[in-house]
C-alpha cells in the first residue's frame, strides 16, 4: 500500500521528531550531534525555516519550526538521508539509519507553541538526565538565553512570543519553563501530547493550502495555481524569455545551467511538479532534473542574486502583479553573477 502523501500548510508550524533505528544513540558518538545540527542550520537558510525550540537526545530528536515555501518533507527528507547517509561512510557501516521517515505534527492551535517549547527543551529533565534544562547542552534552551555562539533558534521570533523586549521576554519563558515543569504531559510520548489530538496519523485539512500562515492564522503568501508539468514549463519560459529547445539542450555554458536550476529548483520544491514529468518534456532522466533543482536550493543559500531572480520568477508565475518583468540578477539577465 502507498503511503499516505503529506499535507503541507506554508508557515505552519509543526512539531517534528524522530528516533534512530533499534535504539542506537548515535548522538552520544563523536561529533555526531554537532554534524547533525551543521545540517540543521543549513536548510534553516536555505529553505527559510524559523526554529522554536530544539533537543537532541541520545537516540532522537524534537524539532518546533515553522516552514517556508519549501515542503517540510524535501527539507526533513534531505537531513535524514544526508546525515545517514554520511554517517555509514564515516563509520564504515550499512542499512538505514533512521527508524522511520520523520513525523511532524502541524501545531493547529497557536496556544499550544508555549507548550511544544517547553516540552521540548525540558525534555532532558524529564528523562532525568538533569535538574536544569540550562545544564543540558544539546537544546535550543542555551539559545534562548543568548548563551550560543551559532543558535539554532530565532531568538527574535520565540522571545516574541512571550513579551516585547528581549530581557522581559526571556523571563517569561523561563517562568512559562518553571511552570510547565509540574504537567502530566511532560514525560509523554507525542502521540499522547494535546497538539497531536487523534494521533500521529491523523490526517490534517488545512484551512488554507499553499500559502503562508501567519501567526493569527492569516494567509499572506502568494496562491500558486496548480499547473501540469507542460504548462509550468510553458510559463517558467515565457517569464524568463528562453524556448524550452534551449532548456533541453546540451549546451552547458553558465546561463543556460543557471535558467536549468531556477527551473528545476522552483518546480519540485514551489509548485508540485514531478522529476520524471518535467524530465519527460526535456528529454532528460528524472535523476538530472532533481540534481538541477538540487543546484537551485543550494543556489539560493550562497547567491543573492541567484536567490532574488528565484522569488521573483516564483511570484510571476503565480501571477503577482506587483513583480517587474524586465530585470533578473544584477546584470539584469538571467546569467548574471552568482550562478
Amino acid at each position: 500500500m502507498p503511503r499516505r502523501s503529506r499535507v503541507f500548510i506554508e508557515g505552519g508550524i509543526y512539531h517534528v521528531y524522530n528516533r534512530f533505528a533499534r535504539g542506537s544513540e548515535i548522538f552520544r558518538e563523536g561529533d555526531e550531534a554537532e554534524r547533525f545540527l551543521d545540517l540543521l542550520r543549513k536548510v534553516r537558510d536555505r529553505d527559510g525555516l524559523t526554529f522554536f525550540a530544539w533537543t537532541l537526545m541520545s537516540n532522537h530528536y524534537h524539532l518546533a519550526l515553522r516552514t517556508g515555501a519549501v515542503p517540510l518533507s524535501r527539507t526533513m527528507g534531505y537531513v535524514q538521508a544526508r546525515f545517514g547517509q554520511s554517517y555509514n561512510l564515516r563509520r564504515k557501516s550499512s542499512g538505514p539509519r533512521w527508524q522511520s521517515r520523520y513525523k511532524a505534527r502541524l501545531v493547529e492551535d497557536s496556544g499550544y507553541l508555549h507548550q511544544l517549547i517547553a516540552y521540548i527543551h525540558l525534555n532532558p529533565v524529564a528523562a532525568g538526565l538533569v535538574e536544569d534544562p540550562a545544564a543540558y547542552s544539546l537544546s535550543g534552551h542555551l539559545d534562548l538565553l543568548g548563551k550560543k555562539k551559532s543558535p539554532l533558534v530565532s531568538e527574535d521570533a520565540t522571545l516574541a512570543e512571550y513579551g516585547e523586549g528581549i530581557r522581559s521576554a526571556r523571563r517569561a519563558y523561563v517562568r512559562t519553563l518553571r511552570a510547565e515543569r509540574e504537567e502530566e504531559w511532560l514525560g509523554e510520548q507525542p502521540g499522547m501530547l494535546p497538539w497531536w489530538k487523534g494521533g500521529p496519523d491523523r490526517p490534517l485539512e488545512p484551512p488554507a493550502p499553499t500559502a503562508w500562515i501567519d501567526e493569527l492564522g492569516r494567509s499572506t503568501g502568494l496562491e500558486r495555481p496548480v499547473l501540469t508539468a507542460p504548462d509550468f514549463l510553458a510559463r517558467a519560459c515565457e517569464m524568463l524569455k528562453v524556448e524550452p529547445a534551449r532548456v533541453a539542450g546540451k549546451s552547458q555554458n553558465r546561463d543556460t545551467s543557471r535558467i536549468r536550476y531556477l527551473i528545476g529548483a522552483l518546480a519540485i520544491e514551489r509548485w508540485g511538479v514531478q522529476a520524471k514529468d518535467l524530465g519527460g518534456l526535456l528529454g532528460r532522466r528524472p535523476e538530472v532534473v532533481t540534481r538541477w533543482a538540487a543546484r537551485g536550493a543550494e543556489s539560493r543559500l550562497d547567491s543573492e542574486p541567484f536567490r532574488a531572480d528565484y522569488e521573483r520568477l516564483d511570484r510571476m508565475m503565480a501571477k503577482d502583479k506587483t513583480v517587474k518583468l524586465d530585470k533578473w540578477g544584477e546584470d539584469a539577465k538571467v546569467g548574471g553573477p552568482g550562478t
